[in-house]
Protein backbone atom coordinates (compact mmCIF):
# COMPACT_ATOMS: atom_id res chain seq x y z
CA UNK A 1 0.00 0.00 0.00
CA UNK A 2 2.55 2.56 1.11
CA UNK A 3 6.18 1.61 0.62
CA UNK A 4 9.36 2.58 2.40
CA UNK A 5 12.93 1.36 2.43
CA UNK A 6 14.38 1.02 5.92
CA UNK A 7 17.97 1.69 6.83
CA UNK A 8 19.86 0.89 10.00
CA UNK A 9 22.32 3.33 11.45
CA UNK A 10 24.84 2.77 14.18
CA UNK A 11 26.32 5.39 16.44
CA UNK A 12 30.03 4.77 17.04
CA UNK A 13 31.64 6.41 20.04
CA UNK A 14 35.36 6.81 20.36
CA UNK A 15 37.84 8.61 22.57
CA UNK A 16 40.60 10.79 21.25
CA UNK A 17 43.51 12.36 23.00
CA UNK A 18 43.04 16.02 23.82
CA UNK A 19 44.25 18.27 21.07
CA UNK A 20 43.35 19.63 17.70
CA UNK A 21 42.20 17.20 15.03
CA UNK A 22 42.69 18.20 11.44
CA UNK A 23 40.26 16.88 8.86
CA UNK A 24 40.56 16.88 5.12
CA UNK A 25 37.85 18.42 2.93
CA UNK A 26 36.51 14.98 2.09
CA UNK A 27 36.36 14.01 5.78
CA UNK A 28 34.50 17.22 6.64
CA UNK A 29 31.99 16.51 3.86
CA UNK A 30 31.42 12.98 5.10
CA UNK A 31 31.00 14.20 8.67
CA UNK A 32 28.42 16.83 7.73
CA UNK A 33 26.44 14.33 5.65
CA UNK A 34 26.47 11.81 8.48
CA UNK A 35 25.38 14.39 11.05
CA UNK A 36 22.47 15.55 8.90
CA UNK A 37 21.31 11.98 8.39
CA UNK A 38 21.66 11.22 12.10
CA UNK A 39 19.39 14.13 12.99
CA UNK A 40 16.73 12.89 10.57
CA UNK A 41 16.90 9.36 11.96
CA UNK A 42 16.94 10.56 15.56
CA UNK A 43 13.55 12.24 15.24
CA UNK A 44 12.10 9.28 13.34
CA UNK A 45 11.43 11.15 10.11
CA UNK A 46 12.80 10.64 6.65
CA UNK A 47 12.46 12.42 3.36
CA UNK A 48 8.75 12.92 2.52
CA UNK A 49 7.30 10.57 -0.07
CA UNK A 50 4.65 11.52 -2.60
CA UNK A 51 1.26 9.84 -2.28
CA UNK A 52 0.42 7.31 -4.98
CA UNK A 53 -2.22 8.31 -7.55
CA UNK A 54 -5.73 7.10 -6.79
CA UNK A 55 -7.40 5.05 -9.56
CA UNK A 56 -9.91 7.16 -11.48
CA UNK A 57 -12.63 4.53 -11.02
CA UNK A 58 -12.27 4.74 -7.22
CA UNK A 59 -12.54 8.51 -7.33
CA UNK A 60 -15.69 8.42 -9.46
CA UNK A 61 -17.30 5.86 -7.16
CA UNK A 62 -16.49 8.00 -4.13
CA UNK A 63 -17.96 11.10 -5.78
CA UNK A 64 -21.13 9.20 -6.61
CA UNK A 65 -21.35 7.75 -3.09
CA UNK A 66 -20.81 11.17 -1.51
CA UNK A 67 -23.64 12.62 -3.60
CA UNK A 68 -25.97 9.92 -2.23
CA UNK A 69 -25.03 10.25 1.46
CA UNK A 70 -27.54 11.73 3.83
CA UNK A 71 -26.28 15.12 4.98
CA UNK A 72 -26.99 16.64 8.39
CA UNK A 73 -26.37 20.27 9.24
CA UNK A 74 -23.62 19.58 11.78
CA UNK A 75 -22.15 16.82 13.87
CA UNK A 76 -24.33 16.29 16.95
CA UNK A 77 -22.96 17.25 20.35
CA UNK A 78 -20.68 14.44 21.47
CA UNK A 79 -22.43 11.84 23.60
CA UNK A 80 -20.66 11.82 26.96
CA UNK A 81 -21.80 8.21 27.48
CA UNK A 82 -19.61 7.07 24.58
CA UNK A 83 -16.79 4.70 25.48
CA UNK A 84 -14.32 2.77 23.34
CA UNK A 85 -15.50 -0.58 24.73
CA UNK A 86 -18.83 -0.06 22.95
CA UNK A 87 -16.98 -1.16 19.80
CA UNK A 88 -15.72 -4.36 21.43
CA UNK A 89 -12.28 -5.42 22.64
CA UNK A 90 -9.57 -3.42 20.89
CA UNK A 91 -8.27 -5.18 17.75
CA UNK A 92 -10.19 -8.38 18.34
CA UNK A 93 -9.83 -11.08 15.69
CA UNK A 94 -13.35 -12.32 16.41
CA UNK A 95 -15.10 -10.27 13.73
CA UNK A 96 -16.82 -10.90 10.41
CA UNK A 97 -14.68 -8.67 8.18
CA UNK A 98 -11.66 -9.20 5.95
CA UNK A 99 -8.89 -10.63 8.14
CA UNK A 100 -11.26 -11.67 10.90
CA UNK A 101 -10.67 -15.15 12.31
CA UNK A 102 -7.19 -15.48 10.79
CA UNK A 103 -5.45 -16.02 14.17
CA UNK A 104 -3.87 -12.53 14.08
CA UNK A 105 -5.33 -9.53 15.88
CA UNK A 106 -6.39 -6.57 13.75
CA UNK A 107 -3.42 -4.38 14.72
CA UNK A 108 -0.99 -7.02 13.48
CA UNK A 109 -3.00 -7.45 10.28
CA UNK A 110 -2.75 -3.72 9.49
CA UNK A 111 0.94 -3.50 10.39
CA UNK A 112 1.66 -6.42 8.07
CA UNK A 113 -0.35 -4.80 5.27
CA UNK A 114 1.16 -1.33 5.60
CA UNK A 115 4.80 -2.18 6.42
CA UNK A 116 5.94 -4.34 3.50
CA UNK A 117 9.17 -6.28 3.90
CA UNK A 118 8.99 -6.16 7.70
CA UNK A 119 10.77 -8.65 9.95
CA UNK A 120 8.27 -11.13 11.43
CA UNK A 121 8.09 -13.03 14.72
CA UNK A 122 5.63 -15.36 16.43
CA UNK A 123 3.61 -13.87 19.29
CA UNK A 124 0.62 -14.97 21.32
CA UNK A 125 -1.57 -12.66 19.23
CA UNK A 126 -0.23 -13.60 15.80
CA UNK A 127 2.01 -16.35 14.37
CA UNK A 128 3.62 -13.87 11.93
CA UNK A 129 3.51 -10.56 13.76
CA UNK A 130 5.57 -7.60 12.57
CA UNK A 131 8.70 -7.29 14.71
CA UNK A 132 10.34 -4.34 13.00
CA UNK A 133 10.26 -2.35 9.80
CA UNK A 134 9.81 1.11 8.33
CA UNK A 135 6.44 2.68 7.68
CA UNK A 136 5.82 5.51 5.26
CA UNK A 137 3.05 7.35 7.08
CA UNK A 138 0.34 8.20 4.55
CA UNK A 139 -0.60 11.28 6.59
CA UNK A 140 2.84 12.92 6.32
CA UNK A 141 4.71 11.00 3.63
CA UNK A 142 7.60 10.51 6.05
CA UNK A 143 9.32 7.34 7.21
CA UNK A 144 8.80 6.08 10.75
CA UNK A 145 10.81 3.25 12.31
CA UNK A 146 8.73 0.55 13.98
CA UNK A 147 10.11 -1.89 16.52
CA UNK A 148 7.89 -4.10 18.64
CA UNK A 149 8.15 -3.21 22.30
CA UNK A 150 8.95 0.24 23.60
CA UNK A 151 9.26 1.70 20.11
CA UNK A 152 5.94 0.33 18.86
CA UNK A 153 4.00 3.46 19.88
CA UNK A 154 5.74 5.42 17.11
CA UNK A 155 3.33 3.71 14.69
CA UNK A 156 -0.37 3.72 15.52
CA UNK A 157 -3.48 2.38 13.81
CA UNK A 158 -5.96 5.11 12.90
CA UNK A 159 -9.68 4.73 12.29
CA UNK A 160 -10.14 6.88 9.19
CA UNK A 161 -13.76 7.43 10.18
CA UNK A 162 -13.25 7.88 13.94
CA UNK A 163 -15.22 5.61 16.26
CA UNK A 164 -16.54 8.57 18.27
CA UNK A 165 -17.68 10.30 15.05
CA UNK A 166 -19.44 7.13 13.92
CA UNK A 167 -21.09 6.86 17.33
CA UNK A 168 -22.36 10.44 17.16
CA UNK A 169 -23.60 9.94 13.60
CA UNK A 170 -25.65 6.81 14.30
CA UNK A 171 -23.49 3.89 15.41
CA UNK A 172 -24.86 4.27 18.93
CA UNK A 173 -27.98 2.48 17.71
CA UNK A 174 -26.09 -0.45 16.14
CA UNK A 175 -25.78 -3.89 17.65
CA UNK A 176 -22.50 -5.04 19.14
CA UNK A 177 -21.38 -7.24 16.19
CA UNK A 178 -21.80 -4.38 13.69
CA UNK A 179 -19.81 -2.00 15.89
CA UNK A 180 -17.02 -4.58 16.31
CA UNK A 181 -16.88 -5.06 12.56
CA UNK A 182 -16.69 -1.31 11.99
CA UNK A 183 -13.83 -0.94 14.48
CA UNK A 184 -11.81 -3.72 12.84
CA UNK A 185 -12.64 -3.29 9.16
CA UNK A 186 -9.35 -2.90 7.21
CA UNK A 187 -11.12 -0.48 4.85
CA UNK A 188 -11.37 1.94 7.78
CA UNK A 189 -7.86 1.47 9.15
CA UNK A 190 -4.39 2.76 8.35
CA UNK A 191 -1.01 2.52 10.06
CA UNK A 192 0.18 6.11 10.60
CA UNK A 193 2.68 8.14 12.58
CA UNK A 194 1.74 8.71 16.22
CA UNK A 195 1.80 12.52 16.04
CA UNK A 196 -0.78 12.64 13.24
CA UNK A 197 -3.05 10.14 14.93
CA UNK A 198 -2.99 12.09 18.19
CA UNK A 199 -3.49 15.40 16.38
CA UNK A 200 -6.54 14.04 14.57
CA UNK A 201 -8.12 12.43 17.65
CA UNK A 202 -11.82 11.95 16.77
CA UNK A 203 -12.08 14.92 14.39
CA UNK A 204 -14.16 14.81 11.21
CA UNK A 205 -12.80 16.13 7.86
CA UNK A 206 -14.16 19.64 8.45
CA UNK A 207 -11.80 19.93 11.44
CA UNK A 208 -8.87 17.75 10.37
CA UNK A 209 -7.28 16.53 7.16
CA UNK A 210 -3.88 14.83 6.76
CA UNK A 211 -0.88 17.21 6.79
CA UNK A 212 0.22 15.75 3.44
CA UNK A 213 -2.09 17.49 0.96
CA UNK A 214 -1.18 14.94 -1.72
CA UNK A 215 -3.00 12.32 0.40
CA UNK A 216 -6.26 14.27 0.69
CA UNK A 217 -7.73 12.52 -2.33
CA UNK A 218 -7.07 9.01 -0.99
CA UNK A 219 -8.26 10.02 2.48
CA UNK A 220 -11.51 11.41 1.08
CA UNK A 221 -12.09 8.30 -1.02
CA UNK A 222 -11.67 6.03 2.00
CA UNK A 223 -13.74 8.23 4.33
CA UNK A 224 -16.66 8.36 1.90
CA UNK A 225 -16.42 4.65 1.08
CA UNK A 226 -16.67 3.70 4.75
CA UNK A 227 -19.60 6.04 5.44
CA UNK A 228 -21.46 4.60 2.46
CA UNK A 229 -20.68 0.99 3.36
CA UNK A 230 -22.05 1.39 6.89
CA UNK A 231 -24.95 3.69 6.03
CA UNK A 232 -23.69 6.66 8.03
CA UNK A 233 -24.54 10.28 7.17
CA UNK A 234 -22.03 13.11 6.83
CA UNK A 235 -22.11 16.55 8.42
CA UNK A 236 -22.45 19.43 5.94
CA UNK A 237 -19.07 21.10 6.66
CA UNK A 238 -17.26 17.77 6.21
CA UNK A 239 -19.23 17.08 3.02
CA UNK A 240 -17.86 20.32 1.58
CA UNK A 241 -14.31 19.40 2.65
CA UNK A 242 -14.62 15.98 1.06
CA UNK A 243 -16.03 17.43 -2.17
CA UNK A 244 -13.01 19.72 -2.46
CA UNK A 245 -10.62 16.90 -1.64
CA UNK A 246 -12.12 14.73 -4.39
CA UNK A 247 -11.73 17.62 -6.82
CA UNK A 248 -7.99 17.50 -6.15
CA UNK A 249 -7.72 13.91 -7.38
Amino acid sequence: MWHAIGQRWKWVRSRHRPGRIRLTGRQWGALVAFAATAVVVAVGLGVPHTASPVPAVSVERARASLARLRVIERRPAHDRDYHRDAFGPAWTDDVDVVGGGNSCDTRDDILARDIPGAVRIRTTACPEAVASGTLTSPYTGRSVAFRRGRGSAAVQIDHIVPLAYAWDMGAASWGGPRRRSFANDPANLAAVDAASNQSKSDAEPARWMPPLRAFHCQYAVQFVTVLAAYGLPVDAPSRDTLVNALKSC
